[in-house]
């Protein structure tokens, strides 16, 4: 069973490294790849947990690129998680985060929804590998007993088009292939059946895209037959994975509920890109 898509506490996902990986080795889980959004702060403790559980770990991330002001979701899986030039631009993603947070908390204020900023992103403050984002206002709207579930929190306040969503600053998409190039990993486009944008694969592949994610728990059998059609139609590979945050909203039940098959699996691997060699 091969999941290349959990999120941890180090971005908006609910288990610990330890956590997530106590339940994936529960279910089945033998290849397990973390992908927290724009940090990898939660790959070295995974990684530990994984080798004593006998699971095979990829270091991965979720990096957030926007074309159109749509949200486009690009997966880096094999990553050099101590990339100094990648480091460097998480910095500056997770601060965008933190940006939006409070906007989008100043906005509720205006609707008559005080909620306090500071205390949302204190963890973030605390631990700046951490990535704050929209979970962590739903749970303080829940907290303070505007919404009584994350569903009712998105659906009310937070999704796009609700009263209280912002959209996001961030970096092309061929910006984010290039990070995750740079630090030696594979790109994959995140969930496409979400984001409703197939005309724009093309144009990806041409600026470096990798892969992308056929195998999803929001993707129905008929959706990741096209997108596996998608894939060998431009020569690119496939990824896959539940997209486990241990939340509702996401779906996911557990870690591997959604698995890519062995065979994807391997020809990702293949496309991993060979270390820099040293100069002589």
């Amino acid at each position: 069973m091969i999941d290349l898509h959990t999120h941890t506490t180090a971005s908006d996902g609910r288990c610990t490294p330890a956590e997530l990986v106590a339940r994936a080795r529960t279910a089945g889980v033998t290849v397990l790849a973390v992908t927290d959004h724009d940090t990898v702060g939660g790959c070295e403790l995974t990684a530990a947990a994984c080798r004593d559980a006998g699971i095979e770990f990829v270091p991965g991330i979720e990096i957030t690129a926007t074309l159109e002001d749509v949200d486009v979701h690009v997966l880096g899986y094999f990553i050099d998680v101590e990339s100094p030039a990648l480091l460097a631009f998480l910095v500056e993603q997770r601060r965008q985060r933190i940006d939006r947070v409070r906007l989008m908390v100043e906005t509720l204020a205006d609707l008559g929804v005080p909620l306090d900023a500071d205390r949302i992103v204190q963890p973030a403050i605390d631990d700046p590998r951490r990535s704050a984002g929209r979970p962590w206002i739903a749970r303080a709207l829940i907290a303070a007993g505007f919404a009584s579930s994350t569903d009712e929190a998105f659906d009310r306040w937070l999704d796009r088009g609700k009263p209280a969503f912002v959209a996001r600053v961030g970096t092309s998409p061929a910006q984010v292939f290039a990070q995750i190039h740079g630090a030696r990993g594979v790109a994959s486009l995140a969930h496409p059946g979400i984001v409703h944008r197939d005309q724009w694969i093309e144009g990806f592949v041409g600026e470096g895209l990798d892969a992308v994610e056929a195998f999803h728990t929001k993707h129905d059998a008929a959706t990741t037959a096209r997108y596996l059609a998608t894939a060998t139609r431009w020569g690119i590979g496939v990824s896959g994975g539940s997209d486990y945050h241990a939340d509702s909203v996401h779906g996911a039940q557990q870690p591997g509920s959604v698995s890519l098959p062995r065979e994807y699996y391997d020809r990702l691997v293949q496309r991993k890109r060979d270390p820099t060699p040293a100069s002589s």
